[in-house]
């Protein structure tokens, strides 16, 4: 992710001077082996360095799955992660173990999250860090164990994304794991988060996932940043979404031509920048963005649905540019958060719509959760909660979901 490069790359400075430690797993604490993810899941991402409890959040914001951002070393050439590259939140059970557990407990996961804009421009991405592809492995390995999740995710973006030995040895690294989890009777996937053109992955993405496919490594899900696209245009952000992903089903079709069209789009990610992204006010994505790119999601089939970040889904900045702790719209906190989490089927949310929002506009025909019913808007409407209006109003009660 674009956002915060320069905190991190700050942060990542500041412990380069730290000498690389092993990754022996003596007192690792390993964790049982979890379950799959849903087959369609919602885990926005979460600022592991602002020193709050995911566990917290989650249960705050009603966002059950968590990517956590993000997983780097601390000096380039070392080949031990911890997060954020600081020495002092190792890849160990004291290093949000506790929130994980809880997080699990409660029907929830988390996604651990490897490279981020400053590790990708530093160095700092284990793959591109380490030389050794056994030790990258045992690195990917080591998080699976000491955390028990059942995917890992790759965010390769910027010089990441042009260096072509970084690229190999993270995907031979990636074909290792699935071996060794596959003895092991496990369930480890993997995931590609990746910048996009509106149309689709540019060159140096496409060659990534060809890399990944010359070696054996089985990616499962390619989530595609449909945000900062610095390109100085007018966007509709929900639109753009829409034809990026469009753009990466046919690149998929043609990379994995054994997949069906259903699955090509169920290997699909979205990641959306929520309010105003880095770029500036003319890429900002809405409340009405969010409950159309949720309509077409559900519609199209696709995996997984995520911002960034969880700790941007509240309203503290009206009318200010990107920030780490607010969206830069006016909105009520987790008002993102709940228009995408029913996304997470399998886990509890049987209703396919996105709930109502108040700051939402709906035109005729855009469904929504309501109190587990299912309504339909007759015409344009916005603020009219849904029951509210009677038999003559605005929605029709299409009955329970």
């Amino acid at each position: 992710m674009r956002l915060l490069r320069s905190f991190r790359a700050a942060l990542t400075a500041a412990v380069t001077t730290a000498s690389a430690v092993g990754l022996a797993l003596s007192g690792a604490g390993a964790a049982q082996a979890a379950a799959p993810l849903p087959a369609h899941v919602f885990a926005p991402y979460f600022e592991s360095w602002t020193g709050d409890s995911p566990a917290a959040l989650a249960a705050q914001s009603g966002a059950e799955h968590l990517t956590m951002a993000f997983l780097q070393t601390a000096s380039k050439g070392s080949c031990t992660p911890y997060w954020n590259g600081n020495t002092a939140t190792p890849v160990a059970a004291s290093s949000f173990g506790g929130d994980i557990k809880k997080i699990q407990r409660d029907g929830g996961d988390v996604i651990p999250s490897f490279g981020g804009y400053a590790a990708d421009s530093t160095g700092t991405e284990i793959a591109d860090s380490c030389t050794d592809v056994r030790q990258i492995a045992a690195a990917y390995e080591k998080v699976v164990s000491v955390y028990g999740v059942s995917r890992l995710d790759m965010d390769v973006e910027v010089d990441a994304l042009n260096d072509t030995a970084g690229i190999d040895r993270r995907n031979k690294a990636i074909k290792l794991v699935q071996d060794w989890a596959a003895a092991k009777g496990r369930t480890v996937r993997f995931s590609y988060t990746l910048p996009t053109t509106t149309h689709g992955l540019g060159d140096t993405g496409l060659a990534l996932l060809r890399n990944a496919v010359s070696n054996g490594a089985r990616v499962d899900v390619v989530n595609i940043m449909t945000f900062d696209y610095y390109d100085n245009q007018a966007h509709d952000m929900a639109k753009d979404t829409q034809t990026a992903a469009q753009g990466l089903h046919d690149t998929l079709a043609q990379l994995y031509p054994g997949k069906t069209a259903a699955q090509v789009w169920h290997m699909i990610g979205v990641t959306e920048m929520i309010g105003v992204d880095d770029f500036g006010p003319a890429e900002t994505f809405s409340l009405a963005d969010a409950s159309a790119v949720y309509d077409w999601a559900v519609s199209r089939g696709i995996g997984t649905l995520s911002f960034w970040a969880l700790q941007r889904d509240n309203g503290g900045c009206p009318g200010g540019a990107a920030a780490d702790h607010c969206s830069g719209l006016q909105q009520n906190t987790w008002d993102f958060t709940h228009v995408f989490a029913p996304f997470t089927r399998g886990a509890g949310h049987p209703c396919p719509a996105a709930p109502w929002s108040k700051a939402a506009v709906y035109t005729g025909g855009r469904q929504v959760s309501w109190k587990g019913r299912t309504w339909q808007a007759k015409w344009w409407t916005t603020g009219e909660q849904p029951g509210t209006t009677g038999e003559w109003g605005v929605w029709q009660d299409l009955g329970r979901c």
